[in-house]
């Protein structure tokens, strides 16, 4: 009852929607007519608050025609069937093949089926190759069992589905993080972040031809995503108002933000030692506070390039 209480009163506290302000649709993201070989792609910026407007936390990095997803919230394939729609040939659905899980919190992992199974329902033959902290491979070997008999039917019966797209290949990371994956586009590295309790939290460090991403993940402020991000092109980073937070009473959910999530001024202050041309903000905890508002907030102590990200934006 507690997590349910917190959660709604998270939600009340966010900006308005309903009658008096109603949550419009993201629109479709748009293929970017430059030069630039890598962009970034907000399939989801989110929390648990079931937020109509914000899918579950997912971010595509697109080098060239291929995609490479951060985390698997809900809502994300069909969001980069939006993108996709807007001439982002790399989000196509039937392409999605490859993930970098961040940590094992639920609005981070409640996309992994719809992630695996949707794109290969409708095209993918070969695997979902999955990459993460310890504990994802429990989690994939447990979805598998729980969708044994829709992959049976699929495959056996009249749609005659490639076995192959069923299959989730899992590669956990270094508990000291480090590089894990390489090919010809991209270099990612997880970066060991501190979220709360978790025994293992990443952020994800995205070298490619042209520029250089570090996506925090879910974290308090992280001097190792600091120094991976050492004057990088695009820091995305999660975050929550310092000005809401000062205000709410003591509570033990006022301490869980404090010691799991980085406020809006411990962001700024990471932001003078990481020094990133752009600092792009999601997975935002407004707490009453608005998008403009967390902007301020970081601004009042870095003023740099900030924004604060929204579904499909493009960076």
């Amino acid at each position: 009852m507690m997590l349910a209480a917190f959660w709604f009163g998270c939600a009340l506290s966010q900006p308005p929607v309903g009658p008096d302000a109603p949550a419009e649709e993201p629109r479709p993201a748009t293929a970017r007519a430059d030069a630039t070989r890598t962009h970034v792609v907000m399939l989801g910026t989110g929390n648990p608050v079931p937020d109509p407007s914000r899918s579950g936390p997912c971010v595509a990095v697109v080098v060239d025609d291929r995609a490479y997803l951060v985390d698997m919230g809900p809502g994300l394939v069909r969001r980069a069937a939006s993108a996709h729609m807007g001439g982002i040939t790399a989000l196509d659905p039937e392409r999605l093949n490859r993930v970098f899980v961040t940590h094992l919190h639920s609005d981070h992992t409640a996309g992994f089926p719809d992630l695996w199974l949707s794109p290969w329902v409708i095209g993918r033959t070969g695997p979902l190759n999955v990459h993460g902290p310890i504990g994802i491979n429990n989690m994939a070997t447990h979805l598998s069992a729980a969708w044994s008999e829709d992959i049976e039917v699929r495959t056996t019966g009249l749609e005659k589905g490639d076995a192959g797209g069923a299959a989730i290949v899992v590669k956990e990371n270094p508990a000291e993080g480090g590089e894990v994956y390489r090919d010809a586009w991209v270099t990612v590295s997880a970066i060991p972040v501190p979220h709360g309790s978790w025994k293992y939290a990443y952020g994800y460090k995205f070298e490619t031809p042209d520029r250089t991403i570090v996506i925090s993940g879910d974290t308090a402020k992280s001097e190792a995503l600091a120094a991976a991000c050492d004057g990088c092109d695009l820091l995305v980073h999660e975050v929550f108002s310092q000005a809401a937070w000062d205000m709410r009473p003591p509570s033990d959910f006022k301490n869980y933000h404090a010691t799991f999530h980085t406020s809006t001024t411990e962001l700024g202050e990471l932001a003078i030692m990481a020094r990133p041309k752009k600092l792009l903000l999601y997975h935002q905890l407004y707490m009453g506070a608005d998008d403009a508002g967390l902007v301020a907030e970081v601004k009042a102590v870095w003023d740099g390039d900030v924004e604060s990200a929204s579904d499909l934006g493009i960076y």
